[in-house]
């Protein structure tokens, strides 16, 4: 189990942030070939193995082509991709976790991207109080997603259910959620 958790925080950093690190180079939608990472990869990743790592992972962090021959990360890129989301229409509360060390900048400067494509929020209370908890103790905000999109802020839904943005002004940040 071990090394599948290594293996899946490997695939995270050369989808998400740094293919350069094993000279891979993903195609403008952030696609790879799976044969190539196999090869340049040095840590005993296989097809199959890849396989089952898409499979098994909880949060589904990845997404393999049809034909099983490419794979890409759902989102969280720090690297320039377009993953062709179209912006749609998010359900009026979203919930963003975080800890609780970062609740007062929060409060004053609402959520960033950061050095991230899109904030990251989630379609619920217990997905999102899981995020916090990797970073502390966890604190969940609800967002008001419905009226930031009647003010024209645009949303997108990657193929795992996360739910992105650009920025959650202060203004549309509701305290925790019990």
């Amino acid at each position: 189990m071990a090394d599948l958790v290594k293996q899946s925080k490997f695939l995270s950093l050369v989808l998400r942030h740094d293919p350069g690190r094993i000279g891979l180079q993903l195609d403008p939608q952030g696609w790879a070939w799976v044969d190539e990472i196999v090869e340049k990869s040095e840590i005993g990743l296989t097809r199959d193995r890849i396989a089952q790592i898409v499979r098994a992972s909880e949060k589904r962090r990845f997404a393999l082509s049809g034909d099983g021959s490419r794979i890409r990360a759902n989102q969280g890129h720090s690297i320039a991709v377009d993953l062709g989301l179209k912006a749609q229409a998010p359900p009026d509360k979203l919930y963003h976790g975080t800890a609780e060390a970062n609740v007062d900048v929060i409060r004053s400067e609402g959520l960033e991207k950061r050095g991230r494509h899109h904030v990251h929020l989630s379609p619920d209370t217990e997905t999102a109080r899981r995020v916090g908890m990797r970073h502390g103790k966890p604190f969940v905000f609800e967002i008001a997603a419905g009226a930031m999109q009647r003010d024209g802020h645009a949303f997108f839904v990657s193929a795992n259910g996360v739910w992105l943005t650009e920025i959650v002004p202060p203004v549309y940040l509701r305290e925790p959620v019990a």
